[in-house]
């Protein structure tokens, strides 16, 4: 197993516990602008942040696997308390989608069955650059369905690769304790942000 360092944070949230595997960066530094006028940043991220950027905007395959081995290596112990996961559903369209490649590997190291059973309703609107509360609640108000014959009694663990302000894993944690009358819900996540913004 390829098992990087993490530094387990609790994310809090409507679920019955939270962790994300490690913080989103260690720090970012101004370090002037590019051609274009843009802010430039010197970016620190922990490994398994680092690994998660290269899989997520380089598209490197490979760093997959030591994200998934070091998931699977702290959800081991945990087995027991979940029977399923679910991914969140990607907010963007990539031709490889870092959540659901993670989910997949980690659902078939551990024998979990891996679910898509919650869809959007309708295109995601990226919550990134949304930063009020009311105006984030109300783009995500109604945006996903479940379908509760897969997750009725079930303890989930719902899956994401980043949490920021935890309002999508919030809204999708109280549709599955809702109408989709799950039995648990947990959430893992690989990062998060330093902020909640």
């Amino acid at each position: 197993m390829a098992v990087v360092e993490i530094h387990p944070q609790r994310i809090a949230g409507n679920w019955k516990s939270g962790v994300a595997l490690d913080f989103h960066t260690t720090s970012s530094t101004p370090i002037g602008h590019n051609e274009y006028g843009h802010m430039q940043f010197d970016t620190v991220r922990p490994e398994i942040a680092e690994l998660l950027y290269q899989l997520k905007y380089r598209s490197d395959q490979n760093a997959a696997k030591s994200i998934i081995d070091t998931a699977v290596d702290f959800l081991g112990p945990r087995r027991s308390k979940f029977d399923l996961i679910i991914p969140v559903p990607p907010s963007t369209q990539r031709a490889i989608q870092p959540v659901l490649v993670l989910a997949t590997g980690i659902g078939k190291a551990l024998s979990v069955p891996v679910l898509s059973c919650v869809t959007a309703t309708r295109p995601t609107t990226q919550l990134k650059g949304v930063t009020d509360p009311e105006e984030r609640k109300a783009l995500i108000d109604g945006l996903y369905i479940v379908d509760k014959a897969e997750t009725r009694g079930k303890h989930i663990l719902l899956f994401d690769d980043l949490f920021r302000s935890g309002a999508t894993m919030n809204a999708i944690t109280d549709l599955l304790l809702g109408t989709g009358r799950a039995g648990t819900v947990r959430a893992l996540t690989i990062t998060r942000t330093r902020s909640n913004q």
